[in-house]
């Protein structure tokens, strides 16, 4: 029997995970769960935690460790996670992870996936990129731009904590303060990788696919840009390159 693919996907806002993990979604056929969408949806909805939610995040802050726990640990128990998921958004403190992993005990390995993308990259993404209003799906980098989603046909708009330049550079902070001690959680895991998100999407593709390879077949050998999760390089430097 095939094991579940399990992925986490780490990274500062707009460094691409979130377009890295729909496309391995598509590609192995296993939902992306991500726990801003599960959040903006409670809030279209009315629902009060929802509202809460969104009021954090667009001013860029976290959201509490028990109600994101919560929130997952609800959707983890679905049947469409049965053969694995890809996390986004979530774990980001050490108490979500740990979490995590008593909630995933007994469902297979857990491959952890970092994206590190300078921070003058970063801002620059920020300021460009827009998501669709129905879908959540992000614009693609690569392709011309459009005001209609690809993918469904809604409207592409600016997400609202990326439209104001002090909250761009808030969540940055936020992550280059709160994602080291998570960062060093997994970094000493068989199944830890990091790999350069300052290439072209299809180029990230490739060697994210090359490095869930290494992990599920060990013999196979990691991607141009990953590295496993005792080669300290790019995920002990990526804190630095955060900094102003």
């Amino acid at each position: 029997m095939t094991q579940p693919l399990n992925v986490i996907m780490l990274g500062a806002p707009a460094s691409g995970k979130g377009t890295q993990a729909e496309r391995l979604a598509r590609a192995r056929g296993i939902p992306k769960i991500s726990t801003g969408d599960i959040l903006r949806d409670a809030a279209q909805a009315g629902a009060p935690l929802g509202l809460k939610a969104k009021a954090l995040i667009d001013r860029g802050e976290l959201v509490d460790d028990e109600t994101m726990v919560g929130i997952v640990k609800e959707r983890l128990q679905r049947p469409d996670t049965a053969s694995g998921f890809i996390l986004d958004g979530f774990p980001r403190t050490v108490a979500q992870a740990e979490a995590l992993d008593r909630i995933l005990n007994g469902r297979g390995p857990l491959i952890v996936v970092e994206l590190w993308v300078p921070k003058e990259e970063l801002t620059q993404r920020m300021e460009d990129r827009r998501v669709c209003s129905q879908c959540r799906s992000n614009a693609d980098p690569e392709a011309p731009a459009s005001d209609t989603c690809a993918r469904c046909g809604g409207k592409m708009v600016t997400r609202a904590d990326d439209g104001d330049a002090t909250v761009r550079l808030h969540r940055l902070d936020v992550y280059s303060r709160e994602s080291p001690p998570l960062l060093d959680f997994y970094r000493q895991r068989p199944a830890f990788r990091s790999i350069s998100g300052a290439q072209s999407p299809d180029q990230v593709e490739a060697d994210l696919m090359s490095a869930i390879e290494s992990v599920q077949s060990p013999s196979v050998g990691v991607g141009s840009q990953g590295r496993a999760g005792r080669d300290q390089g790019p995920s002990a430097a990526s804190e630095r390159r955060m900094r102003p």
